[in-house]
Parts: C-alpha cells; sequence; structure tokens
C-alpha cells in the first residue's frame, strides 16, 4: 500500500499550517481564499485552524493512548492510497507517494475518513468509524470491512468519508521529500 500527499505544486509539499503560529496560518488561508477562490481549500471555514488544532489534540491523545509513537508535535497528513477527490483540490495539484513500508508504522495513526468529521459532534450516523483512531493494523480490518472510501464516496454522497486520512507523527520519512 502507498500514502499520498496531495500538494500546490507552487508551494510545495509537507507546509504544514500547524506548523507555524495559528495568525500566520490564517492569513496564509485568507489569502487562498482572496488569490484563488474557486479551490477547494479556499472554501475553508474561517475557524479551520481552531477546529484543526482541536482535532489535532484528539488525534495525539487517542494514538498516545495505544501507544503511538509521536515525534512532532502536529502530524502531517497524507492518505491511503489515491484519492481522485484530493486531486482537485489545488490548482496546480501534484502528488507525492511514498510506500508504507518506509515508515516506522509506530509513527502512524489513521482515520476512517477526514478526521474533523470523525470526531465531529455534528456527525451522528452511528457508523463503527467514527470518533476512532486506528493503527494500521486495525484501520486494515476496517478495510476489509467497508474498503476504501474512496471506491464507493469519492463524490461524498454517501456521507462525509471519502478517503482513509493517515496522520504521520514523526519528520524521519518526510524530510526526504520536501526538498
Amino acid at each position: 500500500m502507498n500514502l499520498y500527499h496531495y500538494y500546490d505544486s507552487m508551494v510545495g509539499p509537507f507546509k504544514n499550517l500547524s506548523d507555524i503560529p495559528i495568525e500566520e496560518a490564517n492569513k496564509i488561508l485568507r489569502e487562498i481564499a482572496e488569490n484563488k477562490p474557486d479551490v477547494q481549500c479556499a472554501k475553508r471555514q474561517t475557524d479551520y485552524m481552531e477546529n484543526r488544532l482541536y482535532y489535532e489534540n484528539i488525534l495525539r491523545t487517542e494514538f498516545l493512548k495505544k501507544g503511538g509513537l509521536i515525534k512532532r508535535k502536529a502530524p502531517h497528513y497524507m492518505v491511503l492510497e489515491k484519492s481522485p477527490w484530493l486531486s482537485t483540490w489545488f490548482e496546480n495539484c501534484a502528488f507525492i507517494k511514498i510506500p508504507i513500508e518506509k515508515f516506522d508504522l509506530r509513527t502512524v495513526s489513521f482515520t476512517y475518513g477526514d478526521s474533523h468529521p470523525t470526531f465531529s459532534t455534528k456527525v451522528n450516523d452511528g457508523k463503527e468509524y467514527r470518533k476512532k483512531l486506528y493503527t494500521y493494523e486495525e484501520i486494515l480490518k476496517i478495510i476489509d470491512k467497508y474498503g476504501f472510501p474512496q471506491d464507493w464516496n469519492d463524490d461524498g454522497k454517501y456521507g462525509p468519508e471519502r478517503y482513509i486520512e493517515a496522520h504521520i507523527w514523526s519528520d524521519d520519512v518526510i524530510q526526504e521529500y520536501v526538498n
């Protein structure tokens, strides 16, 4: 299996908004909304960064409970296997594909779908993978049961899950791809 990271080729990969002060991150998001209003990430709500930090705290707490190894404050985001929908998010979309075997799996957690709706109090459909974070071995069992969301819900018609989100809690492999 492979992990994919989608990004704007004019900006570069793994530019993590959670690594910079929230005011600076919000400024970048406002600039994207003003300068590229048609791209998907320009449509984020104004409190996106506050929500993101809130959900990242949940991810961190839940991963620690599972014995996860956390080497950075906020995760880098990737998805398990290709996501046609995410390829539409950026004006100059590019992606990096990394075999999962390159990672120390003790530093990678997963949600079945994006972590925001997964842990949101607004999504209460009773699906077993809501409000849950998984290790690699655990997400494989969920995939066996439900398949990949991008195969059955790429358009979002059946709920918010469109891909399996991977949270990379280390820079060890990522640093090879930054430049």
